[in-house]
């Protein structure tokens, strides 16, 4: 191999590194990135003027005041929400959740021929009205740790309403 052929094949390589080079200083002016002023995103949230969680509380509605105008008819509409897991039958069945029927002032976790979770067996006392609207409205809020997988009835009027159709189940 003489030098001619070595000055070929050097100039060749030298060559397309040059190229290269060239290739990316180009791109970079071309497609050069802007970055932002501040990382990360903004996220937008809407302020509760009144004052925050303390006027949520304040604003939220006595059950007993919505029970006042609550109808049995529509509570029973709303059951059908609660039967995919539980029946409201005298003497019905347990399903993946028990028989709630004369639920109001049983004890919590206890009876009903059911394998409560032990979160529901821990928290004892009976399930008052207040009690069955905090259950309802949220049901891993008031006893954390239940099987219960449902998410609960945000809407005060429905909870009412299902509760007052609750109330003549006895």
């Amino acid at each position: 191999m003489d030098s001619f052929e070595l000055n070929k094949i050097m100039g060749a390589i030298l060559g397309t590194c040059l190229v290269l080079l060239v290739t990316n200083f180009a791109a970079q002016a071309i497609f050069a990135p802007q970055k932002p002023e501040k990382p990360g995103f903004e996220i937008a949230v809407k302020e509760d003027a009144s004052g925050g969680a303390e006027a949520t509380k304040a604003a939220e509605v006595p059950i007993e005041q919505l029970l006042a105008n609550a109808s049995v008819e529509k509570g029973q509409a709303a059951s059908k929400k609660c039967a995919a897991c539980h029946t409201f039958d005298k003497g019905g069945p347990n399903k993946v959740g028990p028989n709630l029927f004369g639920v109001i002032d049983e004890p919590k976790g206890e009876g009903r021929g059911f394998n409560f979770s032990a979160a529901m067996k821990a928290k004892g006392g009976s399930w008052t009205i207040e009690d069955l609207n905090q259950f309802i409205k949220s049901p891993k809020g008031f006893v954390p740790g239940t099987a219960m997988g449902f998410a609960g009835i945000s809407k005060d009027s429905e909870r009412a309403d299902l509760i007052a159709y609750m109330k003549t189940l006895k």
